[in-house]
């Protein structure tokens, strides 16, 4: 018996990737869709079973192309084409879908390999128990009521998912959507070095594992995320040093360390003179 799940996304003020709805469906043998011709990218993620998407470009419709997907697969839909999709008859699939758009939906896609002329996904390899794309869709099934920060972290993530798992040769979009997070992490430091921030808590604004999270940091900026975050704060106290009107305890609180002899050993350690040598040292140079 068919099992369908439809979820609105209601807030379409982003604008890199804008998700309108997702959701799942268990089809019965033979159940089809179609012809559709859609306004937005939706993407289907097979589960479990198979199907059969027919495609062609709107118009042409002796241009057409058969395709048949199975479990770890997935197919696109792309606006302006006309397609049709069937369960199969004897092993009917259950998927998962995506309805999406965004000033760098094309370009993510284009990464992962996947376009009108070719809409169907490949894994490199399949393995159903440590799946990471469908760990992501299912976080939006299974919390379909999370923050909406949740929700687009979760697709970003689904994003990545497929680009690491295509056997698409995406070495260098790899490379791309990992310096993606790299800035994403420098600007949340840029904008939060006064708050009492951990590496933790940055890895989580980007959705990413810590571990991984540090890997693709270090492997971008050379240093790691934790003496990057250091450096940036300590810095900042070099500038506000130069200001005599700023005590060295306010400037340890503007700089994220809310105990003044932390931030004086933090910046011995660095710069091998104490906040106020460093302060005598420099007046010189205002």
């Amino acid at each position: 018996m068919a099992d369908f799940k439809s979820y609105i996304f209601n807030n379409i003020n982003y604008v890199d990737i804008i998700l309108y709805q997702f959701g799942s469906e268990r089809c019965d043998p033979l159940h089809s869709f179609g012809p559709t011709v859609k306004n937005h990218f939706l993407f289907h993620y097979v589960l479990s079973g198979k199907g059969r998407l027919y495609s062609f470009n709107k118009g042409t419709q002796n241009d057409s192309s058969i395709y048949t997907i199975k479990a770890g697969e997935g197919f696109l839909l792309t606006p302006n084409i006309i397609n049709t999709y069937e369960a199969d008859k004897d092993d009917p699939w259950n998927y998962v879908w995506v309805e999406f758009e965004g000033l760098k939906a094309q370009r993510y896609l284009e990464e992962i390999g996947l376009s009108s002329k070719n809409p169907i996904f490949t894994p490199k390899e399949y393995n159903n128990d440590d799946n990471s794309i469908k760990d992501n869709l299912m976080f939006l099934l299974n919390n379909p009521s999370a923050p909406d920060s949740a929700i687009l972290g979760h697709l970003y993530l689904f994003f990545y998912a497929l680009l690491e798992n295509s056997s698409f040769n995406n070495t260098k979009s790899a490379s791309n959507l990992q310096e993606f997070y790299v800035r994403e992490a420098i600007n949340y430091i840029e904008k939060n070095y006064n708050n009492n921030i951990s590496v933790e808590n940055i890895a989580k604004w980007c959705n990413l594992d810590r571990s991984y999270f540090g890997k693709i940091f270090k492997n971008s900026m050379k240093t790691t995320p934790q003496e990057f975050l250091i450096k940036y704060r300590l810095s900042k106290a070099c500038e506000m040093l130069k200001d005599n009107n700023i005590s060295i305890r306010e400037i340890s609180e503007l700089t994220g360390y809310p105990n003044q002899f932390h931030f004086s050993r933090s910046f011995k350690e660095f710069y091998n003179i104490s906040p106020r040598q460093w302060r005598n040292q420099n007046k010189t140079k205002l």
